[in-house]
């Protein structure tokens, strides 16, 4: 392994991962609460009207744009207001994978690649739920809940994928044949000297295509 990556490794897991950290619960505890929300979001719809199943594919593109424009934004250029987000990602899980070695060595290692579960309640608590509070007294119960069953689903597919990409290549789910090609464009984001400029949706590369942002090497 890389001297560089190594020695960021080792003071990663040394400073952020306790003793009593498991990812399997990491992980596990992310599905519980995004399953138990996503179920519980088409549980209490009440025949949702054909206009009112857009709200989908909308809050679909919005996810997606907000994914690539906060993963362009403040992940990658350092603010005073979200500083350790600018840290978490740009110097801390930008130096524990590279574009060359992008792969765990253990479940231990989810801790470099899944959010933490606090932002769980900060997704939901902060975001999530005052939007659907407020689409419901705005527009119907339907939309509110179709709006969090797809931000919901939309963070978790996020988790999933991201934590699939730096999984090992010779993985099931690596040898998926939509995997290769996801892999490899969030692979080529962890080159350090492309990082700020290419690549940066997670999921679907909708808006790096948009925007012009997706990383094509010269012949």
């Amino acid at each position: 392994m890389d001297q560089y990556v190594e020695r960021a490794r080792a003071k990663f897991r040394k400073e952020n991962i306790s003793p009593k950290y498991s990812g399997q619960l990491h992980l596990t505890l992310t599905l519980i609460v995004t399953l138990g929300i996503i179920t519980a979001s088409l549980w209490f719809l009440q025949g949702p009207t054909w206009v009112e199943w857009l709200t989908v594919p909308i809050t679909f593109t919005y996810a997606n744009l907000s994914e690539y424009l906060g993963h362009k934004g403040p992940m990658h250029h350092p603010t005073k207001l979200l500083a350790l987000i600018y840290r978490r990602h740009s110097i801390e899980h930008h130096s524990f994978f590279t574009d060359t070695e992008d792969t765990i060595e253990s479940p231990d290692d989810f801790k470099a690649v899944l959010f933490p579960s606090i932002m769980l309640l900060f997704f939901f608590g902060a975001f999530a739920t005052p939007v659907a509070i407020l689409i419901y007294f705005l527009l119907s119960l339907n939309i509110a809940l179709l709006f969090v069953f797809t931000s919901t689903s939309y963070f978790l597919i996020y988790e999933l994928l991201h934590l699939s990409y730096h999984l090992d290549k010779s993985s099931w789910i690596a040898r998926l044949p939509f995997m290769a090609q996801l892999r490899h464009h969030h692979t080529v984001h962890h080159n350090r000297e492309l990082m700020a400029n290419y690549n940066f949706n997670i999921t679907f590369p909708i808006c790096d295509t948009i925007f012009g942002t997706t990383y094509k090497p010269k012949d």
